[in-house]
């Protein structure tokens, strides 16, 4: 079973900032690509960044120069450092990994997601 654990949302000031960690945990799987995703309140879940396990990463144009998605492959584990927040970034951000068995079935799973409000 895959799980994905998630931590470090919050509520902070425009201008101010948040780091994320998501850990994903799984008996005899292994992890692929690992993503950050959003979702607004009246709005579509859309990908925030992206890391692959060779360290590839990707970001939406509206988050690029100000988040930065780092991973640690000796403990799956994701961080996306979150800076200069704007009042648009509040949502509902949720971990995601593709996971793989030694016998080929795989899949992409989610995490419970985390809130971050940006507010004065």
């Amino acid at each position: 079973q895959v799980q994905l654990v998630e931590s470090g949302g919050g509520l902070v000031q425009p201008g101010g900032s948040l780091t994320l960690s998501c850990t994903a945990s799984g008996s005899r799987v292994n992890f692929g690509a690992m993503a950050w995703y959003r979702q607004a309140p009246g709005k579509q879940r859309e990908m925030v960044a992206e890391v692959s396990n060779g360290g590839t990463t990707f970001y939406a144009e509206s988050v690029k120069g100000r988040f930065t998605m780092s991973r640690d492959n000796s403990n799956n584990t994701v961080i996306l450092q979150m800076n200069t927040l704007k009042v648009e970034d509040t949502a509902i951000y949720y971990c995601n990994a593709y996971a793989w068995t030694n016998s080929g079935t795989g899949g992409y799973y989610w995490g419970q997601g985390t809130q971050v409000t940006v507010s004065s």
